[in-house]
C-alpha cells in the first residue's frame, strides 16, 4: 500500500442494483449503477433469482464503465471492497465471487463490509466534515433501521429496526392496492402531492405508550398496510368514490411521522444533535421536508447525502473500506461468504489476524 490515499473499488450487489464505485480516500471518482428494476416491475417487487442473473450480466460492463469514468486501470487499485451482507443471498453471492476473483487476480487486499454501515459511509464522500456520534436513519426497500454511530469503523449500535415490512416494501404494497405501478415509492409520492395528508387518520405502528418499553425504536408497517387495505375495501364495498391522492398522502404521512418521531426521539435520549438520513426512500420529497423541519425545531442538524449516494451503490462500500484502511484495519481473508442477515454491529467480516 502506498502512502497516498488508497484507491479502492467497491462492489455492491445486495438487491436489484449493481453498484461499482471507485474512491481515492474520501474523494469520489466514479459511481456507476446498473439497475434491474425494470425487469422486476411486472412482478410488483424484486425477484431474487432475476436480480442475481442481472448482476451477473451487469458486473463486467459496470466495472469497465467505472474505471473509464475514474480514469484508472484495475492494476492501479490498492484494494477491493464488497458488500458481504445483509441483502438477498443469491445477489450477494455474485458480488462476493467477483470481488474475490478481482482481489486474487490483481493480488490486492479485499475488504468485506456491511451494507448498512456503507450507507453511513456515503456521507464522507460529500466533502464535508463528519462528526460522531450521530444517529442514522436508514430507509430502503429492504431495510428500515435506526442506528447510533459512535465511530464509523468500530462502534455502530442497532437501536431498532423493522419487525415486518420495511418502509419501502410498504410503499410498494400500498401502491399495488391503489392500482399504481412499481416501484411504489415515487408513485405514492407523485399521487400524494395532490392529496390531503389529514384526510384519513391511519395508525402509527409501535408508537403507543405501551410500545415504548420494548419497541421504542423498532418499526412495524404491516398494521398500517392492513389498515389502508381495509379502508379501501370498505369504501369500494360502499360504492364510495376513492381519492387515491388522499389515501396516498395520508399513508405517506403516517409512515413519515413514525420514522421522524422515532429518529428525533433517539437523538434526544442519547444526547446526539445530529441525524443522518440514508437509503433509497430518502428520495421521498415529503420525508426530507418533514425531517428537516422537525429537526430544526428540535435543534438537530440533519445530513442527507446526494440522492445518488443514498440508493444502493458501490461508492459507499469503497468509502467504508477506505476508512478501514485509513484506520489501519487489516484486510479480510477469503473465507467469507454472502451473509443475508449480517448484523449491523459487524462492520467488517473475516478480518485477518
Amino acid at each position: 500500500m502506498t502512502e497516498r490515499e488508497p484507491l479502492v473499488l467497491g462492489i455492491e450487489t445486495s438487491c436489484d442494483e449493481t453498484g461499482i464505485g471507485i474512491v481515492r480516500g474520501r474523494t469520489l471518482l466514479s459511481n456507476t449503477i446498473a439497475s434491474s428494476m425494470a425487469e422486476h416491475a411486472r412482478f410488483g417487487g424484486v425477484v431474487p433469482e432475476v436480480a442475481a442473473r442481472a448482476h451477473l450480466e451487469a458486473l463486467e460492463p459496470a466495472i469497465r464503465a467505472a474505471t473509464a469514468e475514474a480514469g484508472v486501470a484495475l492494476t492501479d487499485l490498492d484494494a477491493i471492497a464488497v458488500t458481504s451482507g445483509p441483502g438477498l443471498a443469491g445477489a450477494l453471492m455474485v458480488g462476493v465471487g467477483a470481488a474475490k476473483a478481482l482481489a486474487v487476480s490483481l493480488d490486492r487486499p479485499l475488504y468485506a463490509v456491511n451494507h448498512l454501515v456503507g450507507h453511513i459511509a456515503a456521507d464522507i464522500l460529500t466533502g464535508e466534515r463528519v462528526e460522531y456520534p450521530t444517529v442514522a436513519l436508514l430507509v430502503s426497500g429492504g431495510h428500515t433501521s435506526l442506528l447510533l454511530v459512535r465511530d464509523l469503523v468500530s462502534d455502530v449500535e442497532l437501536l431498532g429496526e423493522t419487525m415486518d415490512d420495511a418502509a419501502g416494501e410498504a410503499f410498494d404494497k400500498i401502491a399495488r392496492i391503489l392500482g399504481l405501478p412499481y416501484p411504489g415509492g415515487p408513485e405514492i409520492d407523485r399521487a400524494a402531492a395532490e392529496g390531503d395528508p389529514t384526510a384519513i387518520r391511519f395508525p402509527r405502528g409501535l408508537s403507543r405508550a405501551s410500545d415504548m418499553a420494548d419497541h421504542r425504536y423498532d418499526f412495524s408497517f404491516s398494521g398500517l398496510k392492513t389498515a389502508v387495505a381495509r379502508w379501501v375495501e370498505r369504501a369500494e364495498a360502499a360504492g364510495e368514490q376513492i381519492s387515491v391522492a388522499d389515501v396516498a398522502a395520508s399513508f405517506r404521512d403516517a409512515v413519515i411521522d413514525v420514522l421522524v418521531t422515532k429518529a428525533l426521539d433517539a437523538c434526544q435520549r442519547h444526547g446526539v444533535p445530529r441525524l443522518l438520513l440514508g437509503g433509497g426512500v430518502v428520495a421521498n420529497r415529503r420525508l426530507r421536508e418533514v425531517a428537516l423541519s422537525r429537526a430544526e425545531a428540535a435543534g438537530v442538524a440533519v445530513r442527507i447525502p446526494p440522492l445518488t449516494l443514498c440508493t444502493d451503490n458501490g461508492a459507499m462500500i469503497a468509502a467504508l473500506a477506505a476508512e478501514l484502511i485509513r484506520n489501519g484495519q487489516p484486510a479480510s481473508t477469503l473465507d467469507f461468504g454472502a451473509d443475508s442477515t449480517l448484523p449491523v454491529t459487524q462492520i467488517q467480516v473475516a478480518v485477518s489476524a
